[in-house]
């Protein structure tokens, strides 16, 4: 597998965590990343045998902060303790970053929830800062709306910068956006991690994602404008729905890791 290719946990959504270990010996993964609740319920011991113990860099962190944008002061209480919990759990693995969903929107407009959210993170920074793991926000679908605020790359920028924090670049997400190419090169110098899959035309089995290289996402190109505005971090495979289901999701996430991996080559890497 290319060295900057990451496996997300997301491939393998529902398995047991031992299942999720046993497929990245498979597909011989260096790279890899969890979704929060595994970092938080699985043993320490458990996890370090999962990464540290066999070489793998834990690449990133899937997190949701809150629920709701809108809730009460407390709910804002309780999602910077887990988060601060979570902090320290990745850093002790060596964790590089956490990206998340900030929660929904509620009955707020996008100025005011995007208020709430930068207030409410602030004083999870400096734990990050101090423990050296980067705290990003993603570009997701807009039907995450009662999750998420931010939905078009240029939004979650925007926010991103509002908050003081980075980004996860999702390119399923903002593939069809306008002025892509100066977006990712605005974005890069906050990026933590880029995720990758790919979108077949008129598919809308959610989540509709396809195999690198089975769509219309031009990802080749793509890559090429990430590299040029400077991008030096891991492409994160995270292959989710119908498609991968029907193909076997360890077959569907070999063959994208040899197709990302041939286009990283191929642009020199």
């Amino acid at each position: 597998m290319h060295p900057r290719i990451s496996v997300s946990s997301i491939c393998f959504l529902g398995e047991p965590f031992a299942d999720v270990v046993r497929h990245w010996e498979e597909l011989d993964a260096r790279r890899v990343s969890l979704m929060s609740p595994q970092v938080l319920t699985e043993t320490e011991a458990t996890l370090r045998a999962a990464l540290g113990d066999s070489g793998r860099q834990l690449e990133t962190i899937t997190h949701n902060f809150m629920r709701d944008l809108s809730a009460s002061e407390a709910h804002g209480t309780q999602a910077r303790a887990t988060l601060a919990t979570l902090i320290q759990r990745v850093a002790a693995l060596g964790g590089r970053s956490i990206y998340m969903l900030t929660g929904g929107f509620g009955p707020l407009t996008w100025e005011e929830a995007a208020q709430r959210f930068t207030n409410a993170i602030a004083p999870c920074l400096p734990i990050a800062r101090d423990a050296g793991v980067r705290l990003a926000i993603e570009n997701t679908p807009g039907l995450y709306g009662d999750l998420h605020i931010a939905h078009s790359l240029r939004d979650t920028l925007a926010l991103a910068e509002m908050a003081g924090i980075d980004v996860c670049i999702d390119l399923p997400t903002c593939w069809t956006e306008a002025g892509l190419k100066d977006s990712i090169a605005r974005a890069i110098p906050r990026c933590a991690v880029v995720q990758v899959s790919d979108y077949v035309l008129g598919d809308r089995s959610l989540p509709a994602r396809a195999v690198p290289g089975d769509g219309a996402i031009q990802l080749r190109r793509t890559f090429q404008w990430l590299l040029d505005a400077g991008y030096e971090g891991a492409f994160d495979l995270e292959l989710i729905g119908p498609r991968i289901d029907q193909e076997g999701r360890v077959a569907a996430v070999r063959r994208a890791a040899r197709n990302v991996g041939e286009m990283l080559e191929g642009l020199g890497l």
